[in-house]
C-alpha cells in the first residue's frame, strides 16, 4: 500500500479524522458521460483532424531550400580561417 502524503499540518487527535478534512476526501463533481448536461462544446479530438504523421511535417523542414541555404553558409564559414 502507497503512502499518503497529508496537507494538513501535523495530526494531533484522530488520524481519520484528520485524513477526512483532507483534499484527498473533498467532494468532486462528475461530468455527465450520457444524457442530460454531457454535452461539451469542444470537440474530443478537435485538434487532430487532418494533420499528418510528425515525421512528414520534419521531413519537409529538411527538404526545403532554406534548410540547404542556411546549411551551405554554415559550411563556407566553418572553412573558412581567420588570421
Amino acid at each position: 500500500m502507497a503512502k499518503y502524503q497529508h496537507q494538513k499540518g501535523t495530526i494531533q487527535d484522530n488520524a481519520l479524522q484528520a485524513l477526512l478534512h483532507d483534499p484527498l476526501f473533498r467532494q468532486r463533481v462528475e461530468k455527465n458521460v450520457k444524457g442530460k448536461g454531457s454535452y461539451q462544446r469542444k470537440a474530443k479530438h478537435a485538434g487532430k483532424m487532418g494533420r499528418e504523421a510528425g515525421d512528414k511535417r520534419i521531413l519537409s523542414v529538411f527538404l526545403s531550400p532554406a534548410f540547404f541555404i542556411s546549411a551551405s553558409n554554415n559550411l563556407t564559414i566553418a572553412n573558412r580561417t581567420f588570421s
